[in-house]
């Protein structure tokens, strides 16, 4: 697998002013495929409720190159790019590709394991999210950190 892809449908709702996607609705979809995929490796929310872990952003960007408009086809492609060797600390990248094969935007987000009782990094990062975010596809350019 070279990377996790959905083909997204816009609602009106994610129109802004102008009649393109508005820049909020980009990360709205962006966390929802990072919840699928976690999901589908295993990390459901019952094994991130009773283990006490989950997945916690330190920041969000997004890089707007063509703008997307409500009948655009549009597939985005998920895959991680930065990873420490435990899988402490991790990059996720989001590519919004058109039918035209056209990046039109991409989200970059870094980020860690938090523990849930004690609201702090997770420490050693739990075994079942290190299993989880190795099977995660990898960019060309992928960096251990």
């Amino acid at each position: 697998m070279t990377s996790f892809s959905k083909e997204l449908s816009f609602r009106w709702s994610d129109l802004d002013p102008n009649f393109h996607v508005r820049h909020s609705a980009y990360y709205d979809f962006g966390a929802q495929h990072r919840i699928e995929i976690l999901e589908s490796l295993g990390l459901t929310m019952k094994v991130l409720r009773s283990q006490n872990f989950g997945p916690i952003l330190f920041r969000e960007e997004c890089v707007f190159r063509k703008e997307i408009m409500l009948s655009d086809k549009i597939v985005m492609h998920t895959k991680i790019s930065k990873m420490r060797p435990d899988a402490s600390r991790w990059s996720i990248v989001h590519e919004f590709i058109n039918d035209e094969d056209k990046l039109c935007a991409i989200i970059t987000v870094d980020g860690a394991w938090m523990d849930t009782k004690l609201r702090k990094i997770a420490n050693p990062t739990p075994e079942i999210a290190m299993d989880a975010i190795r099977n995660f596809p990898k960019t060309n350019d992928f960096l251990e950190l």
